[in-house]
Order: C-alpha cells, then structure tokens, then sequence
C-alpha cells in the first residue's frame, strides 16, 4: 500500500517566492464574474478532511486487517508532514509577519488554531483505533503487540542479550545539568525522558535517549522465543507472533545505560520541526551546493508539534514546552505506543488472509512480443501506434522502464533526454542513463534537486550522474520540474524518429506499483518536436516556444484549461452538449475554481475527482449545482491527471503532471499532452465516469466541505472498489483497448 499522499506531497504546496527571470509568464486575466467571497473552502482544512478519509479505512472493518494497520501508518505519516511543512509555514510566516488572509478570508492566525484543534481531534481518533479496534484483532489474529514486562521470563531474557548486543552499543543517553545543556532533540524522533536519582548525593537528574531510528519499531519474538531486530515476513506464516515497542526494551535496560544510578521513571516523547525547504538560488551552478547546506539547516528548524505520553509528569511536560519553545496548545498527549508509523513492520507480514488479494502487474498488449519474436520490442510495438498505459495495472518495468533499457544499448539510438523528479534508490532508470552514456549517447537528465524530502537522494544521483557522463541539468531558476517527459532520438531508415513518453507520474519503479497513473508512448512527429522544444527551453534558452500538443505550465495550463471551460460554457448557452471531466489530485486554484463556477451557472455539468485538496464548493444553488465532486481512496493512490471536454464530434482529453494548484500551474513546468486516438479518449473517460458512478464507492464532497462515505446503496448492498474492478476487469479493458 502506497502512501496516501506522495511525499511531494499532492496534498502539500510550498509557498517559495520565486524569480521567474527566464521564462515569460504573462497570461491573460479570464473573466471576472460576479461570485460570491465564500466561494471556497479552506485548503488547510480540506487536507486534514483527506486524512480523515484515510483514518475511515482504518476503521471499515472490511479492510483487511494488515492494510487497516498500514492506513494507520499512512495517516500517522501524513500527518507528520502535514505538520513539518503546512502548520510549520503557517507559523513561520504569522512570525514574519508576512501571513495574509486565505482565500476564504481566514487569517492564518486563526487557522492556525482550528487546524491544531482538528489535529488534536482526529490523532485521538487515530490511537483509538489501534487501541480499541485494530489491536484486539491483531492478537485475535494471533499477532500481537505487547510491552516488554508482560513477556516471560525466557523471553525478555533473549530480549536483554539482543539488546547488549544489537541495541546498547547504538545509544546516546544525554544527561541534562548544569555541565550538560538540553540537547538538540532532533525530528520525528522518538525519545525516552529519563529520571534518575544519585543515591551518594539523593540529587533528581534527568536525560534523554533516543530510540534508534535504524532499528525495527517493533522488535519480534518468534514462536520459540528467540528476539530479533529483523523480521523475516516470509517465516511468519500464520504461527502467532509477539512483537515489542523497541523503546520497552530499552526503558526496560535503563539501569544498564545509567550504572550506579537509580531509574526512577521513564516516559516516551516526539518531537516534530520545521522541515520545509526554501532556497533562492542565483543560478543553476550554485544550487547543487544551495541545497546541500539548506538541507543541513532543516535538520535544525523550530519544533511545531509534541507528542507525549499521556501519564508524563507535569515537570517534564513543563521542561519539554520551555526548552522547545513550543505553547501547550502544540502538545498532544496520546496513549503509547506513539509514533504509529512503524506499525508498517506489522502490516507487511506474511498473511494473505490480512491483506488485499495479490495483484502483479501485467504487460500492456500492445507490447507484447509478437508471434515472430523471442522478446519484447519496445520502438517496433510504438511505430504501431500510440500506447496508453494505465498503472499499477500495466506493468512500468515491461513499459517505460523497458523503453529506457532498450535505449540504452540500442545502436540506432543517438541521444536520451529525460527529466527526473523523484525516483528510487536503486533506480533502474537511472542505470539505464548511465549505460546509454558510457555506450556514447548524448544523455541529458534533467534533474530536479527539489523535489521535497527527496532532495539528498536526487543530489547523489545528480552526482552519480555527472560522474558517468550524463549532461545534468537542474532546470530553470525559480521553477521546479515537475513534468514527466522521455525523449529518445533514433536513427531509422526514412531519418531521425523521435521516440517520446509523456506521463502523469514519477519514473520511480517502486511507486508506480502503488500508485495509479497513466503515460503515453508516442512517435507522433508533432510530439516528438513539442519535447524537443520544451528540453530546449529547460537546458538552454527557448522562452517563446510555441506547442501543438503539449500545454506547458507555467505559460499556458492555466489559462489553457480556463480557455475550454469557458468553451463548454458557451456550448452550454448554444445548446450543444456540454461537460467537464477532470481527475486531480487537488483543486486549489481560486481562477480555475472561478471558471468552473461559471460553467456550472451556464448549465455544464462538471464531474471532479479529486484525491487530496478540493476548495471548490459543490452543489452550491445558483453557483455550483452542476459540479459533483468524489474522492477515492484505496489500496492504490489515485495519483494521476485527466482532462476531458465535451466536443462536436470527439471529446478533447488530456493527461499530464499537472494539478490545479499554485504551485503547479505558476512555480513549476508542467506538461499536458492531448490524447488523438477515439478509444483511448474513450478509455479515459470511462474511467472518471466509472469514478463518479453512483456503484463505485467513494467519498461525497457538499457544499459546507464535509465528506460523506458512500460504501452502499440504497438496500445495503456494498458498492464496487473502483481498483478491485480495475483488477477484475483488465482482460476485458485489453480486449476493448485492441
């Protein structure tokens, strides 16, 4: 199960001033209208709304029960991040003194306080969850989670020997006094708050340990009883298990750390900072170097959040607050174990009964080796036409990523272009690169170093890039690259062909199992010379480039989309059929929310599903009783980007890496590209109204920015998961697609 928001995260936006000297930006104000100033819902609040979605999954009893504890960890996740970027900006800015009001007229002050407030609500929810649902049935299920005193005896003595030998030589107990300051607590970490007392003097002193971040949150202890930091899933089986909280073992080995001292008490601890990234870069030379010392002052940002065990000691609790520098408004007392992000140990456990049925990807038709041939052929299943891929449920390895490897030894191949955004740490892609470099292509990797939290990994890989020969560029000054473009330039018989893959997620081989996406591979000449145009723009100097079947951010997504909304509108006024499909991620973007609104008020019926973020009120009389907006959450992230459109004849689609965000649509490049081919239109829209469809169940977006989980219908039948009927339905989707 992936994450329910990317760590870039499609919940989140940075909000970086940028200097945008290298690309004109200019577009057009659309039409302003008479709307009314509560048009829209808070992002903030929307966000906390999508995690709330997640935590419901948790508590559906029909998921399985391994994928309720990984919803918890999502959540917990989620939530943290939500806290080291959103909250942590919000603050950071109310300091300055630079935080405007929101676009519902909000000051962030005062969000402040209802955002802390929900959070304070639902990480309630998420402990009783776990506690009162989810473990019961994990020790039902034979698996349980206990503390280190209700072991036996045998057992927490393999404990104490797996601790001396694995654990202790890894700890740091810091003591706290007048020759020790407090110490730097860092973020996320889990702590121990330790009191002590010197029995030569009777003096109370106190330290902190830090639980190891290296280490299993949760220590397992196999049926025979022996102890292990590592759990071998795929030994479990259904044999009953007992796991431990890492911090039990070492609380429970204090006296150990501390010799000659008396351990009075302990209590667990959490603290999360500011984590967010901001570099103003003079020019691409220096960012690599910009980066790597932004990235060595985040581990240093201001805590914004604490997380304490609910039987802490009022002067502990106190200590805490003061040398933080945190309010007690920003602590949140929780049942143990804290820190449920680890509870992703427990759900990758051997149990197919727990989990989702198993599903392995599949080549997509079009790329399968024909009769006559030993292997797959990437470029010769292309020169026969487009192909639409749809992941998780099309493989990425026997597409995109066998696009990538045939290029690199392919002697016809003269040149690879290629942005990356995210990607793994074993990145087969990345392999690729290199190999196609030492075989003397021309190789330009587009590099975006600021791609949030994965900036560290992207600047090795920078590196590691450079090394092998590859030209590595970090893109224009001010603008990430968010897009997600392949170009390969290879020698035929009638000329140079351009080989090229446009698509809505990251080339990371790993997410794209767990999260859905579409791309396109395509040796359309007009394609092929719309990336040459756009690579150009982003390596060298092309600020006046012009399109055919790309739409680039910043310079035109915006006003291109507003631009065949108001189209529908007046088809609407005309007479003519007249709709707008759009799935997203988020929906923030107050011009395109205000074209929508106006589209809905000329009677175009507008169909939204939207994952993460929505600030667009739907069914809003007289403003928005037209826009229907669902979000479907599942075993899957719903990650990718259409755009559909009500034609004469045909609809127009497209799909790409752009949401209808700021960050998006203004301070990134973004690609969409226009699909050509009927059925593939066709596909594409079946599948948002598949989405919408009063059978498929989901959440419910009214007007006042509740959600509501539709999961039956009207006799109490449960309605169809739209991935599951994904999975279901892939021989016959081929089938239609041929």
């Amino acid at each position: 199960m992936a994450p329910m928001s990317e760590t870039s995260t499609a919940a989140h936006e940075s909000d970086e001033t940028t200097a945008l000297a290298t690309v004109d930006l200019a577009e057009p104000e659309p039409e302003e209208a008479d709307l009314p100033d509560d048009r829209f819902l808070d992002r903030e609040l929307s966000w906390l709304a999508f995690n709330q979605r997640v935590l419901e999954l948790a508590e559906d009893e029909a998921t399985p029960l391994l994928e309720r504890a990984r919803y918890l960890a999502i959540f917990a996740s989620n939530l943290d991040e939500f806290f080291m970027v959103r909250v942590a900006g919000l603050k950071r800015r109310i300091a300055a003194g630079f935080a405007l009001p929101s676009a519902t007229g909000m000051s962030a002050t005062r969000l402040v306080e209802i955002l802390i407030e929900r959070a304070h609500q639902l990480m309630d929810r998420h402990a009783a969850v776990f506690e009162e649902q989810v473990l019961p049935s994990l020790n039902d299920q034979g698996i349980h989670i206990v503390r280190f005193d209700e072991l036996a005896a045998g057992e927490q003595d393999r404990l104490r020997k797996l601790f001396r030998s694995d654990i202790f030589p890894v700890l740091t107990p810091l003591a706290v006094d007048p020759a020790h300051p407090f110490p730097y607590i860092s973020g996320l970490s889990l702590n121990l708050a330790v009191e002590l007392r010197d029995p030569d003097n009777g003096k109370n002193l106190f330290a902190r340990v830090k639980i190891p971040e290296t280490l299993p949150r949760f220590l397992s202890v196999d049926s025979e009883g022996h102890a292990t930091a590592v759990v071998d899933a795929s030994a479990l089986d259904d044999e009953p298990r007992s796991f431990v909280p890492l911090e039990d073992v070492i609380a429970a080995q204090l006296d150990y750390l501390f010799p000659g001292m008396e351990v009075t008490d302990h209590h667990t601890f959490r603290v999360t900072r500011n984590e967010d990234v901001e570099v103003e870069e003079d020019d691409a030379e220096n960012l690599l170097k910009a980066m790597e010392k932004e990235l060595l002052r985040r581990r240093f940002g201001p805590a914004v959040r604490l997380e304490v065990a609910q039987d802490l000691p009022q002067h502990i609790h106190d200590l805490l607050v003061r040398e933080l520098g945190i309010t007690e408004r920003d602590v949140f007392a929780l049942v143990e174990p804290l820190d449920l992000t680890g509870l992703n140990v427990i759900a990758d456990l051997d149990r197919p009964r727990l989990q989702f049925p198993a599903f392995r990807p599949t080549t997509h038709h079009q790329l399968a080796p024909v009769e006559t041939a030993d292997e797959q052929n990437v470029f010769e299943a292309i020169r026969r036409g487009d192909v639409l891929l749809h992941h998780p449920y099309d493989s990425f390895s026997t597409s995109v990523q066998a696009f990538l490897a045939q290029a690199a030894v392919d002697p016809k191949v003269l040149a690879i272009k290629q942005t990356l955004y995210r990607t793994s740490g074993d990145s087969p892609i990345v392999d690729s690169l290199i190999e196609a470099a030492r075989n003397g292509k021309q190789v330009v990797a587009l590099v975006e170093i600021k791609a949030r939290f994965d900036e560290q990994q992207n600047i090795s890989w920078a590196r590691k890039l450079e090394k092998a020969g590859v030209h590595v560029v970090y893109g224009l000054v001010g603008l990430k690259t968010h897009c997600k473009l392949s170009l390969v330039v290879r020698q035929e018989e009638t000329g140079l062909v351009r080989y090229c893959h446009v698509g809505t997620g990251n080339y990371h081989p790993k997410t794209a199992r767990l999260y859905e996406d579409y791309g396109l591979l395509t040796r359309d000449p007009e394609v092929g010379a719309d990336l040459t145009k756009l690579f150009n723009q982003l390596s060298g100097y092309a600020p006046k480039a012009k399109f055919r079947r790309l739409i680039v951010a910043p310079t035109g997504v915006r006003m291109g989309l507003i631009e065949r909304i108001d189209a529908q509108a007046d088809r609407a006024r005309d007479g003519k059929e007249a709709w707008v499909k759009i799935k997203v991620n988020s929906v923030v973007d107050e011009k395109t929310i205000d074209a929508m609104y106006r589209a809905s008020q000329a009677g175009v019926r507008i169909d939204l599903v939207v994952r993460g973020i929505c600030a667009l009120r739907p069914g809003v009389p007289g403003l928005s009783e037209n826009i229907r907006v669902r979000s479907i959450l599942g075993r899957f992230l719903e990650h990718s980007r259409v755009f559909a459109f009500a034609g004469d004849e045909e609809p127009e689609v497209f799909i790409g890496s752009a949401d209808l965000m700021h960050r998006n649509l203004d301070r990134r490049i973004e690609a969409l590209i226009s699909i050509v081919a009927p059925q593939q239109k066709e596909f594409l829209v079946e599948n948002i109204d598949m989405a919408m469809s009063d059978q498929v169940a989901g959440w419910e977006l009214g007007e006042d920015g509740t959600y509501t989980r539709v999961v039956e219908d009207a006799e109490g039948t449960r309605l169809h998961d739209l991935q599951a009927t994904y999975i279901r339905r892939q021989p016959k989707r081929r089938a239609k697609r041929k």
